[in-house]
């Protein structure tokens, strides 16, 4: 299909939801909407032309490829179950979410059952760049799923990686994560003892800054733990604390040791158990409980 005729839905229009969407729309494809709780992301989308669904029925019934950008597991399977009933034969559905990739194995099976296929596609970076339209995308999918969604997917991604088949962007997703959240985990300890050992961050910062050990997400990490900007890398503490589990049952399910991956899981575990569940809670701000564990105010 074209852009002509293939019409996108989209589902959690969230902190990454909101920039991809804009970019679909802006890019020329039909865009059909949904609101959830907050209907401010709703509106700016209709305003750039994208059309509002009134029920999950409604949009599967008008569009041909739905993408779904959600908390996880439980919440895609939930939307998909509510998606079914309208759902014509040939439609794509793609889940953009951080999701367990049994999970979307089973629900690959169970939509091939009537004919409608699914990929899974999940994200890396930050809502800047989904603003943006540069974030990198890892793609599950067949080979003509993902010629067909390609297009789509590179109205909001600027490097899209074809993984393999359906499950497969979705374990690729959660050892990403086990690596960037790994980073968060190492970069709250180290600040700690550099603390107690009387290393201020921002000295701390002059060495390892512009050196091998710098990165783009020590970068953002550092913008909250350093500057003190709370915004610096909107990605909840909570949301890291459910991939790291997730990342934990993929391990046990093929034996493989999880001692770095159970250690970076606790990490989160400590800041959710001690009120870093909260929505405006995330992952640089975990620097201040691995801190408080170690009695630095």
């Amino acid at each position: 299909m074209t852009q002509a005729n293939e019409n996108v839905g989209f589902i959690g229009i969230g902190l990454m939801g909101q920039g991809m969407a804009k970019n679909i729309v802006e890019k020329g494809y039909p865009l059909t909407v949904i609101a959830h709780r907050n209907r401010a992301p709703v509106e700016d989308l209709v305003a750039r032309g994208a059309t509002e669904a009134k029920s999950m029925e409604e949009m599967a019934s008008s569009c041909t490829l739905i993408f779904l950008c959600l908390t996880g597991s439980p919440e895609v399977a939930a939307a998909v179950a509510a998606l079914k009933p309208g759902l014509a034969k040939g439609s794509v559905i793609v889940d953009c979410s951080t999701s367990d990739p049994t999970v979307t194995q089973r629900i690959a099976a169970e939509l091939a059952e009537i004919g409608v296929d699914f990929a899974d596609a999940p994200l890396s970076r930050t809502p800047k760049e989904a603003w943006e339209g540069t974030l990198d995308c890892m793609v599950g999918a067949d080979d003509a799923v993902f010629a067909r969604i390609e297009p789509v997917i590179a109205t909001w991604a600027a490097k899209i990686v074809h993984i393999g088949g359906i499950g497969d962007g979705h374990r690729m997703k959660l050892l990403n994560n086990f690596i960037s959240l790994g980073y968060a985990a190492l970069y709250s300890e180290a600040l700690a003892l550099s603390r107690k050992v009387g290393i201020p961050i921002a000295e701390f910062d002059k060495v390892i800054r512009g050196g091998r050990m710098d990165c783009g997400f020590y970068q953002t990490f550092m913008g909250y733990a350093l500057e003190g900007n709370r915004e610096a890398h909107k990605f909840t503490l909570g949301n890291a604390y459910k991939d790291m589990r997730y990342v934990e049952s993929m391990a046990n399910a093929v034996t493989v040791t999880t001692t770095m991956s159970s250690a970076v899981k606790n990490a989160f575990a400590l800041a959710m158990a001690n009120g870093g569940d909260g929505p405006e809670d995330y992952v640089p701000h975990l620097s201040d409980f691995i801190a408080k564990a170690n009695g630095i105010a």
